[in-house]
C-alpha cells in the first residue's frame, strides 16, 4: 500500500467513524481516538464485504458500500461505547 492510500485510509476512515458515531443514538463515552480507529477498521471490512458481494464498483456513488460501512461503524462505536460503561 502506498502513502496515498493509507492517507486516504485514514481520512475515509475518519468521515466513516464520525458518520457511525452519528447514527449511534444517544451520548457515546469514547473518545475521537478511537472513533477514527473504528472508522478506518470499519472501512476497510466494509470494502471486503462489498467485494465479496460484488458491490464494490458501481456507476457513480458506491452507495450500498457506504451503507456497509457507516453500519459495521456505528455496530464498533456502540459496542465500544458498551465495553467503557461495564468497567
Amino acid at each position: 500500500m502506498e502513502i496515498s492510500g493509507i492517507i486516504s485510509a485514514i481520512v475515509i476512515g475518519i468521515i466513516i467513524g464520525v458518520l457511525g458515531r452519528l447514527v449511534v443514538p444517544g451520548r457515546q463515552r469514547i473518545g475521537v481516538l478511537w472513533t477514527i480507529l473504528v472508522g478506518i477498521a470499519a472501512a476497510l471490512v466494509g470494502s471486503g464485504i462489498a467485494s465479496a458481494f460484488d458491490v464494490a464498483e458501481t456507476e457513480g456513488v458506491d452507495w450500498i458500500e457506504w451503507l456497509i460501512q457507516i453500519g459495521l461503524a456505528a455496530v464498533g462505536v456502540a459496542a465500544l461505547d458498551r465495553s467503557k460503561v461495564r468497567r
